[in-house]
């Protein structure tokens, strides 16, 4: 059946960074996560100490902390195993840990200069919340976004600030479009987080937090399957049995909903989450990444759907 997407190069029926990066760049470009040892509101008391629920304040994706090894040096780690895969590469180094906007304005300068001076750099990513946009790191963000490639990512994880309680996430969706605002006044690219699965989210909610999402038209956006992972406070609700999660084929069948209502300009980052096997409790199926996004695709074959088919239908 021949795709009929217009943002694609291959088999993809929604926009795919890597089609975007390919458009921008003309060639491969690597995220290449590191860490600057940042901290967050929720944990160091200034709003609470133990975080959201479902995080346990590392990367749940990596074997190994690497927070406090020097920029150049991570960089180098993960450049030596992508290159293996993608020779003669581009690179964006990408502070995905902890709130990334958030402290010391001189250390975050700091940072992320020596991070663009980094060897086939061209940008920078960084990881945040919405609560962590002050108007001095929003007027550096904006004179950064003048002569680099940025892109800043918030977790927002739902629009329902009722499941935000719950989670402990500390502020409202209110704030959020504060401080998502505060971005999109100054031009600069911002991809969305959510999550899908959040304890006391019915299927529907899911659905109005994507097409929400839709509205505020942001340049990305990154759908998760929820995961639970070890030394969570998530992770003893879950062993309690205090909520279920979906099953597979319920998040494909959702992530695909959303899909056919999100403008078709929105760049879909990703639409399953990360966690390594050794800090993983459930879904175990997440794990196997690549069957999930095959599947994905299949489902769009099947329904001969794409990204935004359905978007008049629900404006």
């Amino acid at each position: 059946m021949t795709n009929p997407f217009i943002y694609s190069n291959d088999n993809k029926r929604y926009k795919t960074w890597n089609y975007y990066l390919k458009q921008k760049f003309g060639q491969k470009v690597c995220k290449l996560p590191i860490s600057g040892n940042f901290t967050c509101p929720n944990r160091d008391g200034t709003k609470g100490f133990n975080g959201c629920v479902f995080c346990s304040g590392i990367s749940h994706g990596e074997s190994i902390d690497n927070s406090k090894m020097p920029i150049n040096k991570q960089l180098d780690m993960g450049r030596s195993v992508l290159s293996k895969k993608w020779p003669n590469s581009l690179f964006l180094p990408y502070f995905s840990y902890n709130s990334s906007t958030y402290g010391n304005l001189a250390k975050i300068k700091s940072l992320y200069e020596e991070a663009l001076k980094y060897k086939d750099a061209v940008g920078l990513c960084v990881a945040t919340r919405a609560d962590c946009l002050n108007d001095d790191i929003c007027e550096y963000l904006e004179e950064l976004n003048n002569r680099t490639n940025l892109y800043v990512e918030i977790g927002l994880q739902t629009i329902h600030d009722k499941t935000a309680n719950l989670l402990n996430r500390q502020h409202s969706y209110k704030e959020f479009l504060y401080g998502y605002n505060k971005l999109v006044s100054k031009n600069i690219k911002v991809c969305i987080h959510i999550i899908n699965s959040l304890p006391g989210e019915t299927k529907q909610m899911m659905i109005e937090t994507a097409r929400t999402i839709s509205k505020l038209n942001p340049f990305a956006i990154k759908i998760h399957m929820l995961y639970i992972a070890k030394k969570t406070i998530l992770a003893n609700w879950y062993e309690n049995d205090q909520f279920k999660l979906m099953s597979r084929e319920e998040y494909i069948e959702t992530v695909c909903d959303q899909i056919e209502i999100l403008s078709p300009e929105i760049v879909i980052e990703r639409l399953t989450g990360d966690c390594i096997k050794e800090n993983l409790i459930a879904p175990m199926w997440s794990l196997k990444k690549v069957t999930i996004l095959n599947d994905i695709d299949k489902e769009l074959v099947r329904r001969n759907s794409f990204q935004g088919c359905k978007l008049k239908q629900h404006i």
